[in-house]
């Protein structure tokens, strides 16, 4: 049963809920059913967090993993989807951190060269933000995805997600030194 959505294959609903039941009763042939189901969102969420292939590979395992050994403690079997994703950008979360205190020899400034220098990329401008702030801004503007679908997966309102955004962008806008409407000696009407 399986419906077409978007150019890909997906479960009808009511086989996703039947499948969602069964796995969170221990069928393991209903779990890997959803994850097939979700796997290419799981890696294009992933690869808007991580750049790598092999981080993005690594956060699904250990994603999937963690979801497979946790499904017994799922509450709400109807938010299956929503926790799945919860749990694959923790685990994104971790793996950027774990990248972030490794120093990449590559990465090294070169003598002359101040390692305070500010990068103006935009990329590293955003790697550069707090958590949530980070999150917020790749799940939005890499992966493309709606405020309310992240403030679902993220929990917490679409105003609060929105305030959140905003200032993410104030940061970055400081970040790059762009130019706000009075430095640049006129004022819109």
């Amino acid at each position: 049963m399986f419906v077409q959505r978007r150019g890909r294959a997906h479960l009808s609903e009511l086989a996703w809920n039947t499948d969602v039941q069964l796995a969170c009763a221990g069928d393991r042939d209903a779990f890997g059913r959803l994850i097939r189901g979700i796997q290419h969102e799981m890696y294009g969420m992933a690869k808007s967090l991580l750049n790598q292939d092999e981080d993005c590979a690594d956060a699904i395992q250990e994603a999937i993993l963690n979801a497979y050994r946790s499904l017994p403690k799922l509450r709400e079997p109807a938010y299956f989807r929503t926790w799945i994703f919860r749990i694959l950008i923790r685990e994104c979360q971790q793996i950027y951190r774990r990248r972030k205190r490794t120093v990449v020899s590559d990465r090294l400034p070169e003598s002359g060269v101040s390692a305070a220098e500010p990068d103006f990329d935009l990329r590293d401008a955003v790697d550069r933000l707090s958590e949530p702030a980070r999150t917020i801004v790749k799940l939005h503007y890499y992966a493309d995805r709606s405020l309310a679908e992240i403030a679902q997966v993220l929990g917490v309102s679409e105003g609060t997600l929105k305030s959140r955004l905003h200032r993410a962008r104030a940061q970055l806008a400081k970040s790059l030194k762009v130019p706000t409407e009075g430095e640049i000696g006129y004022e819109l009407r």
